[in-house]
């Protein structure tokens, strides 16, 4: 079985990544920088190793387990949040919509920055779609009856 949580410091090695190479790229024009994150994410989703995680495994001391963990789950959430926004800075980058790149740059960074801070943005959209699920299943349930 796969483990459901991730240790915190993991987490926060993928969110410096990702804050540190929105800087690079708004200070140096550099987009490229965004590909890190964004293959890193990508690599996360679709095999389940993050090589920003798995570097940053390494660089652990204490075991795994003894630090606070972060739900997988909401982790991925946030994280196919954090690749579409990369994604999009890139594309609108190649396609000449440097307005609509920084804006999509500035979100995630901005998103990753505060999580550092300890506010998950992530956290706060996915509960809010969550409660509008069961409000809409409650809902239909009531009418049904």
């Amino acid at each position: 079985m796969v483990n459901q949580t991730i240790p915190r410091p993991l987490t926060r090695a993928n969110q410096w990544i990702i804050v540190l190479s929105v800087i690079v790229s708004l200070l140096l024009g550099a987009t490229w920088a965004l590909l890190l994150p964004m293959l890193a994410g990508i690599s996360g989703l679709v095999f389940g190793k993050n090589p920003v995680m798995f570097a940053a495994k390494a660089l652990l001391r204490k075991p795994l387990s003894s630090y606070i963990q972060e739900d997988r789950a909401q982790q991925q959430f946030n994280q196919w949040i954090a690749v579409s926004l990369l994604a999009a800075s890139l594309l609108a980058t190649w396609f000449h919509q440097h307005v609509l790149a920084l804006i999509f740059q500035i979100m995630v960074g901005l998103a990753a920055a505060v999580a550092i801070a300890g506010f998950c943005v992530g956290c706060f959209v996915r509960f809010q779609w969550k409660q509008y699920q069961y409000r809409r299943r409650a809902g239909q349930l009531i009418s049904r009856n």
